[in-house]
């Protein structure tokens, strides 16, 4: 079930020749792969491109209604040896993922497209995660197109803009007989507007129709001696068809007066935030008119030497706004202009930060600064002063002035409980070294739990652990890796890795149902029914064949006195080898997303009801908040009262409670005390609930009645 249903919205894949789109990035590049007659597509889930597979998987009786064969892959490398497809039949493919961590997985198979080259047109549609709205490692994925020799295009982030990278990236792959890269970020994906349409394309040639007609061509192998020859293949012929491509197509735009002493280069993808930049100086206008020489990258990589070499006639400099470290294109155009003998000043990093993201307020500081440095005659009088950019208004830097947030589980998440059962185990064996892995569960990191010492990839918690399985040890590592993580590369890279090695740490598989960080798509251990893919497929099913022995299922995470005993367990036991524990429980999310519908139209259908509601009494918390230290529910907080005897706020649970009963099962567990409570609510009360509802209220009040004659009397004693 993933986080966002795209049922409506993919009806407008249907729009004909002419018509109008209105909508957002990701659906638009669905409607133009379409258009561009692709034959198959794959990928894997990842932000910021996850809503394009869900977008995919909605529009499935579309794709098959023109021929085109749709996969969810198991992994990026799984999605980049698709395209392999293309190799030896005209059929346009496509795979789409998350970069960077997306292009360090298909790394192998990108290398091996890249070296034999395509027939078909084949595309790898990028999504960025570069910038503070990141949740990865830091790096670019201009580095794999250079390491491959594929090509990069960097769209400006536009409707029109992004749906021509599509269709130009088809051509030019065919043209050039190469791979290219389609690098769409956040605001690529997530832009909303309008294009006009084209008509969809059925391929010229089908998956089906290549299985009927089958191809080889043997120097398209990479095996000796063909590999040798794809190298100079790739710079004798099909760099120079890229370029020639490029430049007579026109991919790069230019904007702004062609004369100029001064010119700004930058990456397509930012080139929004260079016009905003320039609007808020007063050389731009709303219609992106600017003052200012543009060069815009729509193709990153190769660079078009002629192109930026015409753009610099008769400029003393030239600021390259280029995102991220290392700055590949700024030192290429230095060295285009050096070997050309121009006198013409390449800036970038001088003004702009090394690394990070750039930011509005970044990117106004930068070239305000490069400006005011070059060319101070194009400002207005107002902002030529330094620091005095746009309407001369410091935006205060919010780090000191905002809390810091970081990240944490949903509210009722499952994952909780299972960290709250590893606090209370260390309380009793001392601590261990914990490997995280990448998924939900990383957040374990964080307080309260802070547990976990180490992430190296997503899959690999169990296989960071593998350099602790040591005889001579006195306790047993414990890792963490989720069900996506697992499937994706854990069964094999971490859980078969242990088996092989003899491991005895604790490999703990955090079971949420979905590949759940990513949006909540279906994977092979989803409980839920998918009419096109095949799930239910147990996970201790999967590890035993991989030949672990001791293997324990739990079906209830919430449950921590039996999560803390299992753990304990496996960290004890005699038995040796890897001990697996599959602690399982739907992702909250996704079953609020499932249940909400089907509860509110149960109540307005007048049918009976219950909702649970946890919360504290007041008069029994004490207010040492140690549930919140082996909790951290983001629905439970303090209160403070009005009763002047007692100075310590009190544990309180707010409305966004739904009802998991975490907070009572840790209070329980760890023997707190008695002060949760649950209530339930009922919706369309029978006669019956009315009945025992009053009954209740009776006896309780019966009791609280006698409870205040007996203190009474002893106060008049």
């Amino acid at each position: 079930m993933a986080e966002r249903s795209f049922v409506k919205e993919v009806e407008k894949l249907r729009l004909g020749a002419g018509e109008t789109f209105t909508g957002e990035g990701i659906l638009a590049i669905t409607k133009a792969l379409l258009e561009c007659g692709v034959g198959y597509v794959g990928g894997y889930q990842g932000a910021p491109i996850s809503h394009l597979m869900d977008v995919l998987a909605d529009a499935q009786d579309i794709l098959g209604e023109l021929g085109v064969h749709f996969e969810a892959s198991a992994s990026e490398a799984t999605a980049t040896a698709m395209l392999a497809a293309s190799v030896h039949y005209p059929i346009r493919g496509a795979a789409t993922f998350k970069s960077t961590v997306g292009t360090n997985v298909a790394s192998d198979a990108l290398a091996n497209l890249a070296s034999g080259g395509v027939t078909g047109g084949a595309l790898i549609i990028v999504g960025e995660d570069y910038g503070e709205g990141s949740s990865i490692m830091q790096e670019r994925s201009h580095a794999f197109a250079m390491k491959s020799q594929v090509w990069l295009l960097d769209p400006r982030p536009n409707l029109p803009s992004i749906v021509k990278a599509v269709e130009d990236g088809f051509e030019l792959s065919e043209a050039s007989n190469t791979p290219v890269m389609l690098l769409v970020r956040i605001r690529c994906c997530h832009v909303h507007g309008s294009f006009t349409t084209k008509a969809n394309k059925r391929p010229a040639m089908t998956v089906a129709d290549a299985l009927s007609a089958p191809r080889r061509d043997t120097g398209r192998i990479v095996l000796p001696p063909a590999s040798f020859l794809h190298e100079k293949e790739k710079v004798e012929k099909r760099w120079p068809a890229a370029v020639e491509f490029i430049r007579s197509r026109k991919i790069n735009e230019f904007f702004g007066p062609e004369d100029g002493k001064i010119g700004i280069v930058m990456q397509g993808g930012i080139y929004n935030s260079v016009v905003r930049a320039l609007q808020r100086m007063g050389l731009a206008d709303n219609y992106g008119e600017t003052d200012v020489p543009l060069y815009v990258l729509n193709a990153a990589y190769p660079l078009v030497d002629d192109e930026f070499l015409s753009f610099c006639e008769g400029k003393d400099s030239v600021l390259v706004v280029e995102e991220g470290q290392p700055n590949y294109i700024e030192q290429s155009f230095a060295a285009m202009l050096h070997k050309a003998g121009r006198g013409t000043r390449v800036v970038g990093k001088e003004y702009l930060p090394m690394a990070g993201e750039y930011t509005g307020q970044v990117m106004l500081d930068g070239i305000g600064a490069f400006l005011r440095a070059e060319a101070p005659q194009m400002l207005p009088a107002e902002i030529r002063a330094p620091n005095k950019a746009g309407n001369g208004h410091d935006i205060p830097d919010l780090a000191g002035v905002v809390p810091g947030r970081p990240p944490g589980f949903c509210v009722g998440c499952p994952e909780r409980p299972i960290f709250a059962a590893t606090k209370l185990v260390e309380q009793e064996l001392g601590k261990h070294h914990i490997a995280s892995d990448i998924g939900c569960h990383l957040f374990s990191i964080m307080p309260p739990f802070e547990l976990g010492a180490t992430t190296m990839g997503y899959g690999l918690g169990p296989a960071s652990a593998s350099a602790f399985n040591s005889a001579e040890a006195k306790r047993r590592s414990i890792s963490f890796v989720g069900d996506g993580g697992f499937w994706h590369n854990g069964l094999t890279s971490s859980v078969g890795n242990a088996v092989f090695n003899k491991n005895d740490g604790v490999i703990v598989i955090v079971d949420n149902y979905y590949s759940a960080a990513t949006g909540g798509q279906d994977i092979l251990s989803s409980r839920a029914s998918n009419r096109s893919k095949s799930t239910r497929h147990p996970i201790t099913e999967a590890v035993k064949g991989m030949g672990v022995k001791w293997v324990r299922q739990l079906d209830r995470t919430y449950d921590v006195g039996k999560m803390r005993d299992t753990l304990r367990e496996a960290l004890t036991t005699e038995e040796s080898g890897p001990k697996v524990i599959v602690a399982s429980s739907e992702c909250m999310l996704n079953r609020q997303r499932r249940e909400k519908p089907l509860v509110d139209k149960a109540i307005k259908g007048g049918e009976r009801v219950v909702k649970p509601k946890f919360g504290v009494d007041e008069d029994v918390c004490t207010g040492d908040h140690a549930c919140m230290r082996l909790s951290g529910c983001p629905s439970l907080s303090v209160k403070s009262l009005d009763d002047p005897l007692r100075d310590d706020p009190v544990a309180h649970i707010d409305q966004n409670c739904v009802g998991c009963g975490n907070c009572g099962e840790v209070a329980d567990a760890a023997v707190l005390c008695p002060s949760f409570f649950r209530a339930d609510t009922v919706y369309n009360a029978t006669g019956w609930d009315r009945f025992v509802d009053r009954l209740r209220r009776s006896v309780i009040g019966f009791l609280q009645g006698r409870r205040e004659s007996r203190r009474l009397t002893f106060a008049d004693a």
